[in-house]
């Protein structure tokens, strides 16, 4: 036993879009496991999250990682519980339905970095535009490839804190770029997608650069920031049929306000049907089809149809726990309506 530096990181209750919060806890009986970090509470009338005259709230541990940047620190990702222990309104970890872990996420988290001084992306003249788009998805070189030593550094961190990163690559627009997490249970990949976010929040405060999570933050011919949600269940991982895709592929098409609603604030910014999107009102699919609402990834098909789907429509401000468990809940009903179907 010996003392620690727990940060618990928990989401707050402002709308559209929910902010992360932390705050340090040294705890002297820390063994290194999640069963030791205690549940804390926090003032929820700071965070909009609970009136003044009754503002303590829940901090419950949920997962654990190493802090790659604190020595004897640990990073708590943790969801909000009202006083009597149950959900609070805010916590969307407690909407996932996927108590086996049998859904498996991909997530592609884009985003911007910000100058704080120009209020605009890095990168970016402080008036007029670079040069358009085209040369910098996927680039190197200075004039390209803007804030590498940022991407760097949180990708190291990442890798320390035992986040699943599956990779980094810079995006289409100038200073946007994307890291992947991966996870199976979708609770799990909504933990590593956070802790994520938070861990490059606060390497882009060692160098005065702030992360634009908005999914337009540039109007005008400029790609938008989306979280690709890739996923599957055993079903879909063992379908073998082109029939069982086109079914749970059709099955999201009946429920497309559902999924917006949770799929991120200003998506129709981003959803128009231009720069690899589909319109925010319409839903189609097809193999490789990134213009489309799911994407079948064409390894899915190449290996039998046996794989996983690619929900492109969230948005990069999306809550990852609300985009999974709505997903979850249209997969579900689809799968249990085709077992019934094979009885």
């Amino acid at each position: 036993m010996s003392k620690a530096k727990l940060e618990y990181i928990w989401l707050d209750g402002y709308k559209p879009t929910q902010s992360l919060r932390s705050k340090t806890k040294i705890e002297r009986d820390f063994d290194g496991t999640l069963e030791s970090c205690p549940v804390w509470s926090f003032d929820g009338s700071s965070t909009e999250q609970a009136s003044g005259h009754s503002s303590d709230l829940l901090l419950k541990p949920v997962a654990l990682f190493p802090d790659p940047d604190r020595k004897h620190g640990w990073l708590v990702m943790t969801e909000v519980l009202n006083a009597d222990g149950t959900p609070h309104e805010s916590n969307g970890r407690a909407t996932i339905d996927d108590d086996d872990d049998d859904f498996w996420f991909g997530f592609e988290q884009e985003y911007t970095l910000w100058n704080t001084d120009t209020d605009r992306p890095l990168g970016f003249p402080k008036d007029g535009y670079p040069r358009p788009q085209g040369p910098y998805y996927c680039s190197v070189g200075a004039t390209n490839a803007i804030g590498r030593d940022i991407i760097e550094e949180h990708l190291d961190q990442c890798l320390e804190a035992g986040i699943n990163v599956e990779g980094i690559n810079a995006e289409v627009m100038m200073g946007q770029w994307e890291f992947q997490v991966f996870a199976k249970g979708a609770q799990q990949a909504g933990d590593q997608v956070w802790v994520a976010r938070y861990l490059l929040e606060r390497v882009g405060e060692k160098y005065g650069v702030s992360i634009n999570w908005h999914c337009k933050p540039v109007k005008g011919d400029w790609n938008g920031s989306g979280m690709h949600a890739n996923f599957s269940n055993s079903l879909l991982r063992e379908a073998g049929t082109k029939d069982v895709y086109d079914k749970i592929c059709s099955a999201f098409e009946p429920v497309i306000r559902e999924h917006i609603e949770v799929y991120g604030a200003d998506n129709h910014q981003r959803l128009t049907g231009l720069h690899e999107t589909q319109s925010i009102d319409k839903f189609s699919y097809g193999v490789s089809d990134r213009g489309a609402s799911i994407r079948i990834p064409v390894a899915t098909v190449e290996s039998g149809w046996k794989g996983w789907l690619e929900d492109r429509r969230p948005a990069s401000n999306g809550d990852p726990y609300k985009i999974a468990g709505r997903i979850i809940k249209t997969v579900k009903k689809a799968s249990e309506a085709l077992t019934a179907a094979a009885k």
